[in-house]
Formats: structure tokens, sequence, C-alpha cells
């Protein structure tokens, strides 16, 4: 008898397990119906898609045994995908949901905002005057969800007795925490949640299971949204990782992708060696400590050609994800692979082993590029990296990482098919860029192919394919410090409704804030300037603060 684990059989469970180590819980998972009888607290994590989660449990004879679970009073514990199936149905999906909830899951609008809802957000109590149950107004919570249930007292007064926080984004209310008799689920995810996240855990377990049996239902409160929401800008910290000529993981950086030391004030032995800036493990740990909001891991080099083959990358996944409780995203090689002794490998199979590892997010690179070309050619989808993965675990553990370049055009006598698209340098810009126009192209291998395609028709057919992230790259400002560019990620901004990451060129901790205030980006990426500490991830977040843009702090 005990606490259970419930993992449906998609999603990331892991992160959850990590916390619940490091916090000390001893915990067993759910591997067969007949479990549940076992369990005298249970917890239902994780990330996906509410169609494969019901699917999920119904193939595996769990869905039965969790609604008899949930209605025998025994405390239960649901987090993301395990709050939504509480519910009775979803606009994500024809399959209906526990029902415990008399309430729909709808999609948010996004006519005013991103969707997916990715990032650090609030949880505003309903009633103050109950138990917080670990839940801190004064603290963010991280989401990544695209759908939710909708705060309505005035529309659905039996359901909205369930809710006992409420966030906003844009100008939607909904009920990012329930809470009634044996029942607690969290929209957010505490576990990715940093210091508050497992304080909010800690809390819950450390409670006797009687406590969590006969929770008051809230009384439903009319509320008005804000002129503005208290959603905050990300800050990625990015390790580029490769194998080092001794064969060691090291994390790396180039400038415009060259990572080999220089011949210029280097020994004989260290001139041509990859350049070293840190092990993995110790620099993700770090920037955690330092406040960063996400950590990207990308694999460069080694696994590329056979993934699952590439035991110290899951190795450092695996590690990262039991030191740092924020989003990790991986990258490089989810594809359709073959090993070396010809079994073919599936890229949803690839991302799975990842997830398990660890990761929450997966990023796609070249292969992205080929989907949208093989897409505009033939309108054929839903077989790829893209689609497979974003249906099996929902639209929000892909990240598309789109490495275009400016192509340059005489702005007198070009009529191609950009034209639509063309950046002009402005008279009061960059001398080298004034009087000059261009299109941004598309590139595959680290910038070292050009395709025939725009970053406008790739950012829109990576959306289209299910993608609920892109990072939009620069290969002109990498390693340049010379800010982002601002007309590149503007572009892609403007014309996709997922969030967008900014990267390349920061060079000070201003950029930042340029970056922020010019394009409306939901998130911004570093790499270099942390790893060599030019500027510290705390320099950004206090001058983001100071230009009145919403931050995290770090961790306390």
């Amino acid at each position: 008898m005990g606490l259970y684990l419930l993992d449906y059989g998609a999603g990331n469970v892991q992160s959850l397990a990590n916390s619940l180590t490091k916090l000390g819980h001893k915990f067993t998972w759910i591997s067969q119906p007949s479990d549940f009888a076992k369990a005298t607290s249970l917890i239902f994590p994780g990330v996906g898609a509410f169609e494969s989660a019901i699917q999920h449990l119904t193939d595996r004879g769990l869905l039965e045994p969790l609604r008899e679970y949930i209605n025998s009073g025994r405390p239960y514990f649901g987090i993301c995908i395990g709050l939504q199936v509480l519910f009775e149905s979803s606009d994500e999906s024809p399959l209906p949901g526990l029902g415990i909830i008399p309430c729909h899951i709808s999609r948010f609008n996004d006519t005013d905002k991103s969707v997916p809802h990715m990032g650090w957000n609030t949880a505003d109590l309903l009633n103050t005057q109950v138990d917080s149950e670990g839940i801190q107004e004064s603290s963010y919570y991280y989401y990544v969800h695209s759908y939710c249930a909708k705060y309505e007292p005035d529309k659905q007064p039996e359901a909205m007795t369930w809710a006992y926080t409420t966030t906003q984004y844009g100008q939607e209310l909904f009920i990012s925490s329930v809470r009634k008799n044996n029942v607690f689920g969290t929209q957010f995810h505490p576990e990715k949640s940093g210091v508050a996240g497992l304080r909010l855990i800690d809390e819950w377990l450390r409670k006797p299971e009687s406590a969590h049996t006969h929770a008051p239902p809230s009384i439903p409160i009319p509320l008005t949204p804000r002129p503005k929401h208290r959603f905050t800008k990300r800050i990625v910290a990015c390790m580029d990782v490769r194998a080092n000529d001794s064969g060691d993981l090291v994390v790396t950086k180039g400038d415009q992708y060259d990572v080999r030391e220089k011949s210029s004030n280097l020994t004989a032995q260290t001139a041509g060696a990859v350049r070293n800036l840190g092990k993995p493990v110790l620099l993700a740990a770090k920037y955690y400590s330092a406040g960063a909001d996400e950590l990207c891991l990308l694999n460069i080099t080694s696994f590329r050609h056979s993934p699952l083959q590439d035991q110290p990358m899951l190795a450092v996944v695996r590690a990262a994800a039991e030191e740092i409780f924020v989003p990790l995203t991986i990258g490089g090689g989810i594809k359709d692979t073959v090993d070396p002794d010809g079994t073919k490998r599936s890229a949803l199979e690839v991302a799975g082993a990842y997830f398990r590892a660890g990761a929450d997010k997966v990023s796609i690179g070249s292969e992205a590029v080929y989907a949208v070309e093989k897409l505009r050619a033939t309108g054929e989808k839903g077989k790829g990296a893209i689609e497979t993965i974003a249906h099996g675990y929902g639209r929000q553990a892909v990240v598309v990482s789109i490495d275009p370049r400016r192509a340059y055009i005489d702005p007198e006598t070009y009529d191609g098919p950009y034209k639509n698209e063309l950046v002009y340098g402005k008279p009061d810009g960059p001398e080298n860029e004034r009087g000059k126009a261009w299109w941004y192209q598309c590139t595959v291998s680290g910038g070292r192919e050009n395709r025939p395609l725009s970053v406008l028709e790739l950012a829109k057919g990576v959306e289209e394919l299910g993608a609920g992230e892109i990072l939009v790259n620069s290969i002109d400002r990498d390693g340049t410090g010379l800010g982002f560019d601002l007309d590149l990620i503007n572009l892609v901004r403007k014309n996709v409704k997922i969030p967008v990451v900014a990267s390349s060129g920061a060079g000070t901790a201003a950029h930042f804030v340029d970056v922020f205030k010019a394009t409306g980006v939901e998130a911004a990426l570093a790499a270099g300037i942390f790893h060599r500490e030019q500027v510290g991830i705390s320099e950004v977040k206090d001058a983001l603060r100071e230009a009145k843009i919403n931050a995290r702090d770090a961790p306390m």
C-alpha cells in the first residue's frame, strides 16, 4: 500500500518520478489494473493529447479502474493530462473523458495570443481563506497546453465548484487547478516549475492522506480579466553537445557553426580541437540555479545516424533531468533512422526514448525542411516526424528549429517569388545594409546547404504539420554579438500563431529587452554569452524587469 504513479503510455512522466526521488518520496508504478486496489494515494502526470491519453488508458484496461479509484474517495493528484481526463469531453478528441467534472475542455482562442500557452504564469486562489494546498500566488508555474477548462461561473456554476485557482492568458480566464473532495489537479506542471513546484509536490505528499479526502467545494466567483496577463517571457539557455576528439561529450559553441579552435593565441595541442566550454550536466545545473526558464541540449554530431544507440547522450539527458526542474528540450537526430544492423527506427520511437529519459520537448531541424518541401510538392502529411510526435505527445512537445540566411537581391530589378517577403536595409541602419534588400532562405545540415524554401514557407508549413513552437536561428547573426535579427524574427512572429523563440546574435542583456519589445516573441535563447560568462541569466532578468517586462525570479 502507498503512493502509486500512473504512466498512461505516452508523455514524459519521468520528470515527476525524478522530482519525487529528489524530494525523498518512495512510489510504485501502476503496471496493471489490479495495482489501483493497492494504492492509498495516486498521482497521474504527463503531457500529451487528450485522445491519445484516453485511448491508451482504454487499451491497457486502466480507464475504468482509474475511475473506480477516484470514486473510492482515496487521494488523487492529476497533472496536466491527469487533470484534463477528469472532464467530460474535449475539443481535442472525439473520445469522452471520465466525466467526473461536468465541463468541456476547449481550445484557447488564438486571435490575441500564441497557442499553445507555453511558459510561466501565475495561479490565483479563488478563496484565500482556505488551505492553499501548496500553491503560492506570488510564484510562477510552468504551463504547456493548447486546451483548457474556461472559468465561466455564470454559464457552468456546478462545474465551477471544482475550480480552485484560475489563470489568465490573453483575455481568457481558465481553471488552472481543481480541488474538491479527494481530487486535486493542476493544469500547470509542478515538476517543471522549479523550487515553487517542488515545494507544492512535497507539501501535498507530506500531509496525512486523510487531509486530502474532504476538500470543500469552491464558491464560484465572477471574475473580470485584467488589462494584462502575468505571463512571463522565457530565457532559454542552450548547450550544443558533441563528442570531442577523445570521445568525451562536451558543450561547445562556434562562430557560424565552426566549433574548432583557431590557431591564433593557442598552443599546438589545442589548435584545431573541439572548443570545450564545459560538461553538459554541470552547465545545465548551473543555468537552472541561475534562473533559466528552460534548457536545451542539442546533440550536433554523434547521434544523427543512430540516436537510440547513443547511450552517452541518453545518459546525459537522464542525468540532467535528475538535477533540473524546468523544461528540457533535446534536439539532433529526431527523425526516421536505420541502425547499423539494419533495424528501422521511427522518429516517434526516437522521440519516445528521449521523453522517457527525461526530455520534455524534442527539436527537429533539417527534417522539418524536407517535410515542408514534400508538403508543398504533394500535399501529403500525417506520416512525418512532426505529425506523428505531435499526435502521440501533443503539439506542445514538438519544436522546429530553423536556420535561415539572408539571400540578397537587386531591389531595383527583383521580381521573384519572394518579393512579398523582402526586407529592406534601413537608411539609419548598419552601413553594410543600407540600400540593400534580401529574403531569408532556409538551410539544412547546420547551414551548410541552402534549400529553395523561404523562412515564411517553412514557418507556415511546420505550423500546418503540427509543430507547437518555432526556434528562429540566424546564420548571419550567430556568434556576432550584434543582437537578434529583429527583421527576421518579426517576419516569423507576425505570420504564425504558435510560440516563437528568438535565437542567434545576443551580446548584451539589452539585446533581450530589444527583441521582446520589438517583436513580441515568447522566448529568447542564447548559448555562447552564457557559457563564456559575458552575460549572466540574472543580469538578463534584471534588465527585463527594469524595462517592465515580466520575468521569473531565480530559484530561492
